[in-house]
């Protein structure tokens, strides 16, 4: 009953989503998400847009688990990572305010190929993180919906990540924008029952969820948000998700879409970790990445609630990354003419390269967040110097910050190895990622300073 309810209803997503699209492609619109009439996005368009691209379905698990382990801790050090639309919004006025059309734009002023060439680098890896950890959630989600199903998981991730393919590939960036709505305001009705649904339980106590030190302990929760303060600079800049919507529309509206995003996206990661947390009061045990262990412990319709929230979230994202996936490889590498054709070829790619990674890599949800964040934190000494303090950085300096960050990715990755074990702090991997966060920082804001000069006004 439970997995008929949940295809269902995801089907009507899935159907909705369609209906939503596009009926029309052109250029324009596929990389520029303009409207029919060439109109920008509204504002509420591009909040929808960017709240439910970023409370993704990776995010929202690693929420609700991170709660289950480290209480309140863990909720607040990844709903600190929503910080992003304070800094990112940030960042983005500063660009315009110069002259820049996009985050590569401002780069290539700068430091040539060679800073376009490191940034878009960085963000294609993350441009796959995102389709393998969203399809790795739909894959859990039905291997726990239809456990008697051995094809499942393997069969949803390709039929998910192949719909996902089938609209974004028609419409680009003005489907993924309009199909976002759709979406969001779905997800916020199924997860809005969902929650009030946990607030009213009789078992639920406000005081205890804000208090919660989570089943190992809240100190490594605290430590994880340490590590999110250091990274909440550079972070948003190395996703081009976020990136791609700073520059659609005009500069008013723009910023009061990245103050909206924010409020609204911490309050829903902040409300999903608070079924993890509860489950820990609870005593339940950790199953299936807390999926098996709603199942076992909530009621059913609110169990299917969650699951349907966590399949729209990976949807929307799945198409805005492919979106920005062909803008990448279109309008920046160069690689495909500017064509409905030579776009809805990057996605395919994409996708093939994410669906694969999700069949064969590493199934660890939080490595692709910390990989990624810890890869993009050669921006951070650029931006402070070259954005906000109106330095010249030398391009030298650019790329030594640029290998300690891709450095120190690596090192966590392969944090399980001898030759990472005897360089690593012998602790937490947590406690691991700050140590790496703070060479990484040091090491490029030392080559920053070192190779910078303030420009003559």
């Amino acid at each position: 009953m439970q997995a008929t309810a949940i295809i269902g209803i995801f089907l009507f997503i899935i159907v909705a989503s369609l209906l939503a699209a596009p009926r029309r492609a052109s250029v324009a619109g596929f990389f520029g998400g303009m409207g029919a009439t060439g109109a920008a996005p509204g504002l509420w368009t591009l909040v929808l847009s960017q709240v439910t691209t970023w409370i993704f379905a990776r995010s929202l698990m690693n929420s609700a688990i991170l709660g289950y382990y480290y209480g309140i801790a863990g909720v607040l050090a990844y709903a600190a990572y929503y910080g992003s639309f304070l800094t990112g919004g940030y960042i983005v006025g500063r660009m315009r305010q110069q002259g820049a059309r996009s985050v590569q734009d401002w780069l290539v002023d700068r430091f040539g190929t060679v800073g376009t060439g490191c940034y878009n680098l960085v963000i294609a890896l993350r441009l796959l993180s995102e389709v393998f950890a969203n399809l790795i959630v739909v894959g859990l989600i039905f291997s726990a919906a239809l456990p008697e199903v051995a094809w499942a998981k393997d069969g949803a991730i390709l039929i998910v990540g192949a719909l996902a393919l089938a609209y974004s590939a028609w419409g680009g960036l003005s489907a993924a924008l309009r199909t976002d709505v759709v979406q969001m305001v779905l997800f916020l009705g199924v997860f809005g029952v969902a929650f009030l649904a946990l607030i009213l339980s009789p078992g639920f106590d406000i005081g205890a969820v804000l208090t919660a030190e989570g089943a190992s302990g809240g100190y490594n929760g605290w430590v994880l948000l340490l590590v999110a303060f250091l990274q909440v600079f550079s972070y948003p800049v190395h996703d081009p998700v976020m990136m791609d919507r700073g520059f659609l529309a005009d500069e008013k509206t723009t910023k009061k879409s990245f103050l909206h995003a924010f409020w609204i996206s911490a309050l829903c990661i902040i409300g999903f970790g608070f079924f993890g947390i509860q489950a820990a009061l609870d005593g339940a045990a950790y199953e299936g990445q807390l999926i098996g262990t709603w199942g076992a412990t909530l009621p059913a319709w609110v169990f299917v609630a969650l699951l349907v929230s966590l399949l729209v979230s990976a949807l929307s994202t799945l198409d805005s990354a492919l979106s920005s996936a062909a803008r990448l490889v279109v309008e920046e590498l160069r690689l495909a003419p500017r064509s409905l054709n030579g776009g809805r070829l990057a996605m395919l790619v994409f996708a093939l390269a994410g669906g694969a990674l999700t069949l064969w890599g590493n199934q660890t949800l939080f490595d692709a967040v910390a990989v990624s964040g810890t890869a993009s934190m050669f921006l951070t000494p650029v931006l402070v110097a070259g954005l906000i303090g109106a330095r010249h950085v030398a391009v030298w300096a650019y790329v030594v910050s640029f290998v300690a960050a891709m450095a120190g990715a690596a090192a966590y990755f392969f944090r399980g190895t001898e030759a990472m074990a005897a360089i690593l702090y012998d602790g937490h991997k947590y406690e691991q990622l700050l140590q790496i966060c703070i060479v990484v920082l040091a090491v490029g804001f030392a080559a920053v300073l070192a190779g910078s000069r303030r420009v003559a006004s």
